[in-house]
């Protein structure tokens, strides 16, 4: 008993600092409450933490074992994700040099009301965690790790993975309500534009990344 309570507590501490460390998924959550609003916050981080959970599922069956030891696999769904990411970087980066309106701009108000509906939020959400294939090491190398002592069971993985997965979706969704409470600030011409360069950069730089980095 004293094994799984202290073994629960070292998973919890290294899932936290895991899921509040920024990466793809937060850059994505964050560049789609601008685009969205609240809604789409929320079900970006819904998306998210729902690729996360499928990472989890599959991780406890041994699929992603067979994806984590074929290199073609692997390298196919890290350079579709990279390309992903570059691809929603642009984009936000197209925006950043987009011009408002001049009447907005002259009022100082915010020229986008929101352009980013939810079912396509959570969409991007699952995109980017499930075109992370460093997701699927991730999961392969930490679960078994916090299993009982008397041996690991899909159910007690999966479980593992679920808490995971749902410490996520707080923690994302957290994200978005606190940008979604100053959306109307953030959306002035001036601050958009300036948030929506440094999500694309920060996009970029991470599929870049993610391209680049070794297994």
């Amino acid at each position: 008993m004293e094994f799984v309570s202290g073994s629960l507590v070292a998973f919890f501490g290294i899932s936290i600092l895991v899921i509040v460390t920024p990466g793809p998924d937060t850059a994505v959550a964050i560049r789609n409450t601008l685009l969205g609003g609240k809604s789409a916050g929320l079900a970006t981080a819904l998306g998210v933490s729902t690729g996360q959970a499928i990472w989890a599922f599959a991780a406890s069956v041994g699929v992603v074992a067979l994806l984590v030891a074929s290199e073609p696999l692997f390298l196919a769904i890290k350079y579709a994700g990279a390309v992903y990411l570059l691809w929603l970087g642009f984009q936000s980066l197209r925006a950043a040099f987009r011009p408002a309106p001049q009447a907005d701009v002259a009022a100082g108000r915010s020229s986008a009301t929101p352009t980013l509906r939810p079912r396509k939020a959570f969409t991007q959400g699952l995109l980017s965690d499930l075109g992370n294939p460093k997701m699927a090491a991730f999961f392969t190398s930490l679960l078994p790790q916090f299993a009982p002592a008397d041996g690991a069971s899909v159910a007690g993985l999966a479980a593992l993975g679920l808490s995971f997965s749902l410490m996520t979706l707080l923690w994302l969704a957290g994200y978005a309500l606190a940008i979604a409470r100053i959306g109307d600030l953030l959306r002035r011409p001036a601050v958009r534009r300036t948030l929506d360069g440094i999500a694309g950069a920060a996009l970029i730089a991470l599929g870049i990344r993610l391209a680049a980095e070794q297994r």
